[in-house]
């Protein structure tokens, strides 16, 4: 058999990740997350979606994986999606990915190695605890992202907008 020969009879390559486009997300009756791929007529039940790194792009790279966790697709940008699916979209982050705003910085306080900020949050008032500058990811020269002691997190969206004493708490961070 012919080199050509044999190359025709190979099964054709899985899809590339580029060409994984999802076609529809939407609920079901039980409430579960459905995920539509191109090319497949049966939805992918009880998807999770996670945001990846960049984080600082809000509206893109969002993983949306299997019920096992697995990656079954990688949505670039929400612009992607139709305005339907886009809005069970945006409606399962903002359930899943808790990530208060923060409005206001209304007390801080430094002791010893430990920051205690008391915030007005687009969630609400919250107090919390920062061991030290690496628990700062700086996103861009005005965006942050705070993680805590416990592990949660709250983002400065642009601290220029913050009245003057937030910002000079909060501008050492930058």
């Amino acid at each position: 058999m012919s080199q050509e020969a044999r190359k025709d009879a190979q099964p054709p390559e899985p899809l590339a990740w580029d060409q994984r486009r999802i076609r529809r997300l939407e609920r079901n009756s039980k409430g579960e997350l459905l995920a539509y791929l191109e090319g497949q007529d049966e939805p992918v039940v009880n998807v999770t979606v996670a945001r990846c790194f960049p984080w600082s792009v809000a509206e893109g790279y969002i993983s949306i994986r299997d019920a096992d966790g697995k990656e079954v697709a990688l949505l670039e940008s929400l612009d992607a999606l139709d305005p339907d699916s886009r809005a069970v979209l945006v409606g399962e982050l903002r359930e899943k990915v808790f990530v208060p705003k923060i409005r206001r910085v209304a007390r801080y306080r430094q002791e010893f190695d430990v920051i205690s900020i008391t915030a007005e949050t687009d969630r609400g008032e919250v107090t919390f605890q920062l061991r030290n500058r690496d628990d700062v990811r700086v996103l861009s020269p005005v965006r942050a992202l705070l993680r805590d002691v416990d592990g949660n997190v709250y983002e400065v969206e642009d601290v220029t907008a913050l009245d003057r004493a937030s910002r000079r708490h909060l501008e050492q961070f930058f």
